[in-house]
């Protein structure tokens, strides 16, 4: 019975998922949902993507959040477009949320939007929500065995960026089997490695954003 409820909770949300792909494609707006645990520096790498892109793009953010407004408050000292959605109890953004704030955006003058799923390293992966691209941040100090652990986030995605590359002598954390972990599971997986603390690797993600623009 619940895996019942829940095939139906999935196949509703792809129905509403389906109608949001169509507007942002409408509208040559490359979507990315930014998903990860807590903490593995999605906001940092917002940020760190939007200086480096703001004067060639214009570029907008939904910021999801179970509480409070502090990454939307650090998202408007950049003067983009930015609308807060909180969760309350809900561990992931759907799409009938993506469709409830999609007109509080100037779509037609974006060329990016991106999507900052709330932290989390299960739900985040079941639920599209119209994006082009799932985008996977995954930091050292996590751990190299996590796509073993959760496998689904890193099939659904497109990318994975592995940041706060600084802090790998200070960490067993291993490049080599987080990337074959990673491609275990999926083959086809574009894998970056980054630091937004100083910038190293950051011009192969920018490269990977402008190549998938919409034209």
């Amino acid at each position: 019975m619940k895996i019942k409820v829940l095939e139906d909770i999935l196949e509703a949300n792809d129905h509403i998922a389906l109608q949001n792909r169509s507007l942002f494609d409408k509208s040559r707006v490359l979507v990315l949902n930014l998903m990860s645990a807590p903490g593995s520096g999605k906001t940092t790498l917002l940020e760190t993507t939007i200086k480096s892109l703001g004067k060639e793009y214009k570029i907008g953010v939904i910021e999801g959040d179970i509480e409070t407004t502090r990454d939307a408050e650090r998202m408007e000292k950049l003067e983009i477009p930015i609308v807060q959605i909180n969760t309350k109890s809900v561990c992931h953004l759907d799409a009938s949320m993506i469709k409830g704030v999609i007109d509080d955006l100037p779509l037609e003058e974006l060329d990016f939007l991106f999507i900052e799923n709330v932290g989390n390293l299960v739900c985040p992966a079941e639920f599209k929500v119209g994006e082009h691209h799932k985008v996977m941040l995954l930091s050292v100090t996590e751990g190299d065995d996590k796509p073993l652990k959760y496998p689904l986030m890193f099939r659904e995605s497109s990318v994975m960026l592995i940041n706060k590359i600084d802090l790998l002598p200070y960490t067993d954390f291993s490049m080599e089997s987080a990337k074959a972990n990673a491609r275990q599971i999926n083959p086809q997986l574009e894998i970056i490695e980054l630091s937004c603390r100083t910038d190293e690797g950051l011009s192969r993600w920018l490269d990977w954003l402008r190549g998938n623009l919409i034209s």
